[in-house]
């Protein structure tokens, strides 16, 4: 299992290019969407590494919900009953839900609570720890381990898709987890 690592989304949303994929083109691809394919569920303190991610997963043909790029206009230190029923929205509009992990989403507030109303909703979530290094062990919160983890695709030799990693010896890809 290779997880991303903190410094290539780093390096990704530094240079705002993945292959022919820039992030103003992915911006402007799902600006105006209605439905996604993934509500990335993430800590705010975890900004550039959440940019890299994002061009990384659009870049996979994914059509991603990050609230600061789609919803700028959000206040986030002034949180009121229409920013939650917006938020509601848009993961009612999504399929599934990455839950992007980092020492940073312990302390988040929103997290959490994303990843139980998406859970009881559609059922469809997944955990994508941020690791300082591709092979390291991921341990994050208890409630965590009740579902799926989050990998680099395997194939070394083309940009293959995300692998979900449903047990120990069982992973299929995100696409054909996602039924599409």
């Amino acid at each position: 299992m290779k997880f991303y690592t903190k410094s290539y989304l780093s390096d990704l949303s530094e240079s705002r290019r993945k292959g022919t994929k820039t992030f103003s083109s992915a911006l402007n691809e799902n600006k105006n969407r209605t439905h996604f394919d993934i509500f990335l569920s993430h800590s705010f303190k975890d900004k550039k590494y959440i940019a890299g991610l994002y061009l990384e997963l659009t870049s996979k043909g994914y059509s991603v919900y990050v609230d600061w790029i789609i919803d700028p206009h959000f206040q986030r230190d002034n949180v009121t009953k229409d920013t939650v029923n917006k938020i509601r929205l848009r993961m009612k509009q999504s399929k599934s839900l990455i839950y992007a992990t980092s020492e940073n989403a312990s302390n988040s507030k929103w997290m959490p609570w994303e990843l139980g109303f998406m859970d009881g909703d559609k059922g469809r979530c997944a955990i994508l720890p941020i690791t300082d290094y591709e092979n390291d062990t991921f341990k994050g919160q208890e409630f965590l381990s009740v579902y799926p983890l989050v990998t680099k695709g395997s194939n070394i030799y083309y940009d293959s898709d995300l692998n979900i990693q449903l047990s120990t010896f069982s992973s299929k890809e995100m696409k054909s987890w996602m039924n599409f």
